[in-house]
């Protein structure tokens, strides 16, 4: 049984976990690094500890520091979230020699599936279905240039190590090679330690499919059904959601059956995800094994919506010992869940990351949403970490009732002194392919250029907005906990026309 649990990651994610750990009765303790030093997520534990400078490779990624935090603050167990070192088999090894509960797999089982190349050969010999493709013990050029030769162009070039698209690329012909070979192993060395690279087959216009799994020490592994990643940007996803528009109920039986034995494969306790590729629609569909993500996925609250679970109390149940709360046949959806990434990055300038002070943060407050955050007014968005400041989860009836209250929530998002990536989510729920549920994961990339470039907003407008939500703040009187009203201009520090 877990009593203080150490909290080794920072942001919506870690409050996301700590509150799990409250409800528990469970002692939470954060670490921060200087740049997260006044953070939310450092604040709302019962301890938090400073693990070292700002860049992450010298805190948050730092195992010798995080570890010295749990010895120092006794704590029992460790939750890594997702990110850092969260599928990292040393740091799950790490936290058991050092007589701590690892919130999740064992590293064994981690190293095996965070291989591709290594998760590939085990799938085939579990009767998993994988996307045709090769990997070359050679990894000179000219040998990855006869496995592509052999599979068939267009292929996709991968890196083994990682993922969210990093060490990835497209290769339609043999022109191309050269410089995509070179790009993805620059990438995937620098991102992953690790340039190790092998050949696919491109499915074309295949959508994101992943089964959300659980299992436990005592050998019962079970399934939460699927959830729809399809709508990407460069491989990174940008809006989930729960049921598939295009699973079938024979579909879901298949491709849940296939996670299961996939885990089952390689002893596989606790949260964790298969990902699949999915070719076709109705009774000819395909489906190949992509990947399994050795954690709590981002988008796992699309998941809770539509199961009535929560993931990360049975994670931390699991973790102590106990068995599963519930068989496959206790499991079923109702509903539908749409889950929309908010990212501090401007959609207009190609994505480019933004950071600064956010001057006002204020959430929709309505039925059926859900706002898992990192930050709130005063928070500061900076360099050295990933650029989502928030998750907004909407629930409905329908897979229309919850577009539509996903859409309306976005609009009563209220983020000030930083560029978000909201409008651009509105326009992705008004779009008519996504409406439709025609989606596959190079959508946005090939026809989605309208939906990227946002309208100039006029400083009146931007004046007026910190005038509403200041003059709601400060309704009630600084007594009653408001604020009184100020010149909103005095507010626009940071502000950049």
């Amino acid at each position: 049984m877990i009593r203080r649990l150490l909290v080794a990651n920072r942001g919506e994610i870690a409050l996301r976990v700590m509150r799990a750990c409250d409800e528990l009765g469970i002692d939470t303790i954060a670490v921060y690094s200087d740049a997260d030093a006044r953070a939310l997520h450092a604040r709302a534990a019962g301890r938090a500890v400073r693990i070292g400078p700002s860049p992450a490779a010298e805190s948050y990624l730092s195992i010798p520091r995080i570890l010295e935090a749990a010895r120092d603050t006794g704590a029992d167990a460790i939750h890594p979230g997702y990110g850092f070192l969260a599928e990292n088999p040393a740091f799950a090894s790490a936290c058991a020699d050092a007589g701590l509960i690892f919130v999740g797999p064992t590293a064994d089982a981690m190293a095996a599936m965070g291989s591709k190349i290594g998760a590939r050969t085990l799938m085939q010999a579990s009767g998993v279905p994988v996307v045709p493709g090769e990997t070359p013990a050679d990894q000179s050029d000219a040998a990855i240039r006869s496995c592509a030769s052999r599979i068939g162009y267009p292929v996709l070039i991968k890196a083994s190590a990682g993922g969210g698209g990093k060490g990835m690329r497209v290769v339609r012909t043999p022109d191309d090679l050269d410089a995509a070979l070179a790009g993805a192993r620059h990438e995937a060395q620098s991102a992953f330690g690790d340039g190790t690279l092998y050949v696919e087959k491109l499915i074309e216009r295949a959508r994101h499919i992943e089964i959300q799994l659980m299992a436990d020490h005592h050998g019962s592994v079970v399934h939460l059904f699927e959830r729809e990643c399809s709508t990407q940007r460069r491989h990174q996803k940008v809006v989930e959601e729960s049921p598939s528009p295009a699973v079938t109920p024979a579909l879901r039986a298949r491709m849940g059956e296939a996670a299961v034995a996939a885990a089952r494969a390689v002893g596989y306790r606790n949260a964790g995800t298969i990902e699949f590729l999915l070719e076709g629609a109705g009774a000819d569909a395909r489906f190949y094994f992509l990947e399994m993500n050795t954690r709590l996925q981002v988008e796992h609250p699309v998941t809770e919506a539509v199961t009535g679970v929560d993931l990360v109390h049975e994670q931390l149940r699991v973790a102590g010992g106990q068995p599963l709360s519930w068989r496959q046949a206790d499991l079923t959806q109702r509903g539908h869940a749409i889950e929309c990434r908010i990212y501090a990055e401007d959609a207009a300038n190609g994505f480019l990351p933004q950071a600064g002070r956010v001057l006002r943060y204020s959430a929709p407050v309505r039925p059926g949403i859900r706002m898992d955050s990192g930050v709130e007014s005063d928070s500061e968005v900076t360099v050295f970490y990933d650029p989502m400041i928030a998750k907004l989860i909407a629930f409905g009836e329908t897979r229309d009732a919850a577009i539509a209250r996903a859409r309306a929530a976005l609009a009563e998002t209220v983020v000030l002194g930083i560029t978000t990536n909201t409008a651009f989510l509105r326009r992705v729920l008004d779009d008519a392919a996504f409406r439709q549920g025609r989606l596959d994961t190079g959508y946005l990339d090939r026809e989605g250029s309208h939906l990227f470039a946002d309208p100039p907003l006029p400083a009146a407008a931007l004046a007026a907005a910190v005038v509403h939500v200041e003059r709601a703040a400060g309704a009630a009187g600084p007594g009653a906990g408001g604020r009184p009203e100020v010149d909103p201009w005095v507010l626009l520090r940071g502000w950049r026309g």
